[in-house]
């Protein structure tokens, strides 16, 4: 009852002069009614640059009453009350060779080798050695060793959380130590209904840092659990959630549903680091929120200065990627064009042309940047930093320069020399679904009779590969797909699956519009096969009853 009082006096003090008053009026002090003293000075003595007052603390004779009690008494101190004045100097930044830090130092590693201390006690200890020593410290191994003795179940779930700490800082990939963290997985997987928000992102941190990718059924509860969440978790947890997804490549649409309601309400007021996260989470799941993407365009609208470079890019790039304008694009692109001009030289290359080039997927045309992408000077950056001019750079590269020749007739600036253009355009997204291609393939056998009259994987001269040509002569006679002479129109299907579009959504992905966009532009008709329209068709006869109502939706004739 004294010390429960005692706790309760403490906490209300709020500076050292009123603690160090409140402890002369006391006759007695138990170790850990000391202890308690010594971190509360801490907290209201300390701040982001140091000890406010080193003098009136340091030098205070209730401070070094305090200290000499310690010192010389060491071995009498309970576990808790040892740990917590340990804690409290450390933040006080008392010198660590000094003979205070050293007794009390000597006395924690004593009993820790007598298997004296509990798993909390270890890892209070580990987290005082870290903050002086660092990872390398040879005390932290003798620690992880005695807590792989311990009984795990027995763990409450604060204690669990702290040792995911500390094995992150020491660990790091925990290959010396899964046998541990397996244990500690299967433990923290019956309990995670009882996680907090602040344990649910701790732990999801911590496997993310200490690669648990075995950890799979731990992982998608934590991640199923986070969703209620959503609306409680600090903006950093919510970063360290985000980027758990991220690394394990889970989805979760309630997820995305809870970030619909958080981001919109939120987004003047949350962090930049969160906000590029949210986008980084849907563009890399090609998840196309509405709500989402609305919100964090009027966010950038609002105060893009808040943001670094790598966070604009973060934020802009996907609706690119997921082809997509929100109602509020051309303020979006106005302010973008303000900060490009006034930051550019801020950006690093490969992110400024990352930017640059999701811009044009979705018709928003930077030729007043062009001019410096396109330059040698900009180039040779591109190529002295990692990822260099790799093929995927250069197609970017060259889908821009593409983009301005047709799309920009007025662009004058220079061009892309040769050298840095490439023959065929990397699509990573857009690969072709080749289950698909084939239905539709046997389809056009039915429809056309021969397979000379269409080719499949054509390469044309303009960068792209079209999934399936057709010819046609001037009369709209079907030609051999070989012949070169009298061809009148080109058809190019484009066989599109689910993975050329955004998720549960018929909007395709920026780099397969553009692709349709500019094949349309070079002359020929584009004709678009998605998956969720022929998904149903049961046999070769629908397929091909389908395939003549989209390809030749008023007549058509054989040639020959």
């Amino acid at each position: 009852m004294v010390e429960q009082l005692f706790f309760k006096k403490l906490n209300s003090l709020c500076t050292s002069k009123e603690i160090f008053d409140f402890l002369r009026s006391l006759e007695v002090m138990s170790d850990t009614m000391a202890s308690g003293a010594l971190q509360r000075i801490s907290e209201v003595e300390v701040d982001d640059n140091g000890l406010k007052n080193p003098e009136g603390v340091l030098e205070n004779e209730v401070f070094r009453a305090l200290c000499f009690q310690f010192e010389f008494g060491s071995s009498k101190l309970s576990n808790t009350g040892l740990l917590t004045a340990l804690q409290a100097l450390v933040k006080l930044r008392i010198d660590p060779q000094s003979t205070l830090m050293a007794s009390l130092l000597s006395e924690g590693e004593e009993r820790l080798g007598k298997g004296q201390l509990t798993v909390k006690n270890l890892c209070t200890l580990g987290d005082i050695l870290l903050e002086l020593e660092g990872p390398s410290c040879a005390m932290l191994q003798q620690i992880v060793n005695e807590l792989q003795e311990k009984d795990i179940e027995k763990w409450s779930p604060r204690e669990l959380v702290m040792v995911y700490k500390m094995l992150q800082v020491t660990v790091r990939e925990g290959k010396h130590y899964q046998g541990l963290l397996n244990r500690m997985n299967s433990v923290t997987l019956t309990i995670v209904s009882q996680l907090s928000p602040k344990f649910t992102s701790i732990i999801l941190n911590s496997l993310v840092v200490l690669h648990q990718t075995q950890a799979v059924p731990l992982v998608i509860a934590l991640c199923k659990h986070s969703v209620k969440h959503v609306p409680y978790f600090t903006d950093d947890e919510l970063v360290n959630v985000l980027e758990a997804f991220l690394c394990f490549g889970h989805r979760e649409q309630i997820f995305t549903e809870a970030l619909e309601t958080r981001v919109p309400q939120s987004i003047f007021t949350m962090q930049p680091q969160t906000v590029s996260k949210v986008m980084q989470y849907c563009c890399q799941r090609m998840i196309l929120s509405k709500p989402i993407f609305d919100a964090v365009a009027e966010g950038f609208i609002s105060d893009p200065d808040r943001f670094t470079t790598d966070q604009i890019a973060e934020c802009i790039i996907p609706f690119g990627t997921l082809n997509y304008l929100p109602s509020s694009a051309s303020s979006l692109f106005m302010k973008l064009e303000t900060v490009l001009h006034i930051h550019f030289s801020q950006f690093q290359p490969h992110t400024l042309l990352n930017l640059l080039h999701s811009c044009v997927l979705i018709q928003r045309y930077p030729v007043n940047f062009l001019p410096k992408i396109f330059s040698p000077y900009f180039l040779q950056r591109l190529q002295a930093q990692p990822p260099g001019l790799d093929r995927i750079v250069t197609s970017k590269l060259t889908q821009l320069f593409l983009t301005v020749t047709l799309e920009c007739p007025f662009y004058e600036g220079p061009k892309l020399l040769p050298k840095y253009q490439v023959k065929a355009f990397l699509m990573p997204h857009s690969s072709l679904d080749v289950h698909l291609l084939k239905r539709v393939k046997a389809g056009l056998l039915h429809l056309l009779k021969k397979r000379i009259y269409f080719a499949s994987e054509v390469s044309t001269p303009y960068f792209y590969t079209v999934d399936i040509e057709i010819k046609l002569d001037e009369e709209g006679f079907v030609l051999p797909a070989a012949q070169c002479e009298e061809v009148h129109r080109r058809i190019a299907l484009s066989v599109d699956g689910q993975n050329r579009f955004c998720v549960n959504s018929h909007n395709l992905l920026g780099e397969e519009a553009i692709k349709q966009r500019h094949l349309q532009l070079l002359g020929y008709e584009v004709v678009q096969i998605p998956f969720f329209e022929i998904e149903s068709l049961q046999n070769c006869r629908k397929m091909a009853e389908y395939l003549h109502k989209k390809i030749f939706p008023h007549t058509y004739r054989l040639s020959c």
